[in-house]
C-alpha cells in the first residue's frame, strides 16, 4: 500500500518557518498555490498597550451596527468605517476554553468541524473596536465556513492552514475529497494571493498580526501547539490597510454597498411557541459539544452553556450571548477521505428556527449562489426580522433534536 503525504514539500517548508516565527522570526514562505508570500514587517512588539475594553464604555451608544443592529459609540462607529469585518475561525476543543473575543464578535457560525468537535466563525467590525481586541485559538478553515464567509464581501479572513488536497506519495495523486478543498476555493475567489485578504499564517501573515501564545490561560495549564495562535485585530486592521482592504473597495464604493445586511428593528414584537430554554446536540453523545441557551428577561438574551457549563470568554469575563439564536438545519455528509473531512449543504434551502424574545419561529432559508446572502423566512415567506444585538448561527445536520420551552 502506498503511503499517503500528506502536505507538499513547500507546505512542510511553511510549517517550519511557522514554528520559528512563534519564536519573534519573519518569514517568507512559498505556498501551494505558487508564488512568494511575505509577512508584514515586525514594527513592534505584538502586547497592546491600551486602555482596555472600557475605552469606549463612558461613551452614549447611539449609533446602530449595520450587522445586527446593536448600538455603539460614534468613537466606534468612526473606526468600523473605515475598516471591513475580519472573519476568523476559532476552536472549540474543550481543552482551549474559554476562547478569547467570542463576546465581541457581532454574529457568529458554529459546524462540526471534524470528529464530533465544533468550530466557530465570527464576525467581528461593531462590537471589536476595543484596541486590546484578540481571538484565540485561531484554527483552519472549512470549505462551508468559507463558503458562508463570501456573504460579507470580500472580508479579512483569518484562520491558520486549512482542508486541502493531501496527495499519495507514490503516485501523486490527490487522496482528499475535492468538495473539502477550502485552500483551493480561497486560491479561486482571489483572496489567497500576496498581499490579499486572507490571512493565514501557512500564507503570508505573521508576527504582530497573528502570534503563538503557549499561557493563554495561564502559565499551569498544558495546550497543544495547534491550540497555541492568538489573531490580533488591532494589528489585523492596520495591515488590512496596508494592503488596501479598507471600508472601500476597489471600484472606489463602500464595502457596505456590496452587503446585504439582515433586518432589525428595536421595536420588534415578536410572536410564536415560548422559548425559553433552547438545548441540542450536534453529534450525539458528543455532550461536550451540547449546547443550552437560557433565555435572560432582564437583559432579553439568551445565554449560552456548552457541555453543561457557562460558557465565557476568558477576556471580558462575560457569559457569551445572543440576542438571536438561529438553528439551520443543512445536509450533512461525511467525504470519507483520509482527512475525514465532513460538509455541510448551506448553500440551497432548507428549515430552521429562530429564537429571539423568549420564542421560537420556525423558518425555512434560503442561499441560491456562493456568495449571495443567506436570508431566512417566516412561514408566510416574510423574511426574519431580527433584534437588535448579537446573532449566532448554529448548523445542525438535518434530522438532528432541538428541544425548547
Amino acid at each position: 500500500m502506498s503511503s499517503v503525504k500528506l502536505f507538499s514539500l513547500k507546505t512542510i517548508i511553511g510549517l517550519i518557518v511557522t514554528f520559528l516565527v512563534s519564536g519573534g522570526v519573519a518569514y517568507a514562505i512559498v505556498p501551494a498555490s505558487g508564488g512568494v508570500l511575505i509577512s508584514p514587517k515586525i514594527e513592534e512588539e505584538t502586547g497592546i498597550k491600551s486602555t482596555g475594553f472600557g475605552q469606549f464604555a463612558n461613551e452614549p451608544k447611539t449609533e446602530a451596527c449595520p450587522l445586527n443592529g446593536k448600538l455603539y459609540s460614534k468613537s466606534e462607529k468612526a473606526l468600523w468605517e473605515t475598516r471591513r469585518p475580519i472573519l476568523a475561525m476559532i476552536e472549540n476543543d474543550a481543552s482551549v476554553r474559554p476562547q478569547s473575543g467570542l463576546s465581541s464578535a457581532d454574529i457568529v457560525y458554529e459546524a462540526v468541524a471534524e470528529g464530533g468537535i465544533t468550530r466557530f466563525m465570527g464576525v467581528f467590525y461593531c462590537g471589536a473596536q476595543s484596541d486590546t481586541m484578540r481571538v484565540a485559538p485561531v484554527r483552519s478553515a472549512r470549505i462551508y465556513f468559507v463558503n458562508l464567509a463570501t456573504e460579507y464581501n470580500t472580508p479579512i479572513y483569518m484562520h491558520v492552514g486549512g482542508a486541502n488536497c493531501g496527495r499519495d506519495e507514490a503516485s501523486g495523486q490527490c487522496v482528499s475529497n475535492p468538495k473539502a478543498f477550502a485552500i483551493e476555493e480561497l486560491a479561486k475567489l482571489g483572496w489567497r494571493k500576496p498581499g490579499g485578504n486572507d490571512f493565514d499564517t501557512i500564507g503570508d501573515i505573521g508576527i504582530p498580526v497573528m502570534k503563538r501564545d503557549y499561557d493563554r490561560l495561564g502559565t499551569a495549564a498544558t495546550i497543544a501547539t495547534e491550540h497555541t495562535y492568538v489573531g490580533y485585530l488591532p494589528y489585523a486592521w492596520k495591515e488590512a490597510e496596508k494592503r488596501g482592504y479598507t471600508a472601500k473597495m476597489p471600484n472606489d464604493k463602500p464595502w457596505l454597498s456590496g452587503f446585504t445586511a439582515w433586518k432589525t428593528n428595536s421595536d420588534l414584537v415578536v410572536s410564536g411557541t415560548p422559548a425559553t430554554d433552547v438545548k441540542f446536540e450536534f453529534w450525539k453523545n458528543y455532550s461536550e459539544f451540547s449546547v443550552e441557551w437560557k433565555y435572560d428577561s432582564v437583559s432579553k438574551t439568551y445565554l449560552r452553556f456548552n457541555g453543561g457549563t457557562a460558557h465565557t470568554d476568558l477576556d471580558t469575563k462575560q457569559q457569551l450571548s445572543a440576542s438571536n439564536v438561529i438553528v439551520q438545519f443543512a445536509k450533512e455528509t461525511e467525504l470519507g477521505d483520509y482527512g475525514k473531512h465532513l460538509y455541510y449543504d448551506i448553500i440551497g434551502s432548507g428549515t430552521g428556527y429562530v429564537f429571539q424574545n423568549g420564542v421560537a419561529v420556525e423558518v425555512t432559508w434560503k442561499k441560491a449562489k456562493q456568495k449571495d446572502r443567506t436570508i431566512f423566512t417566516d412561514k408566510a415567506g416574510k423574511e426574519i426580522v431580527f433584534v437588535p444585538g448579537n446573532i449566532w448561527v448554529e448548523i445542525l445536520p438535518i434530522g438532528n433534536k432541538v428541544v425548547y420551552n
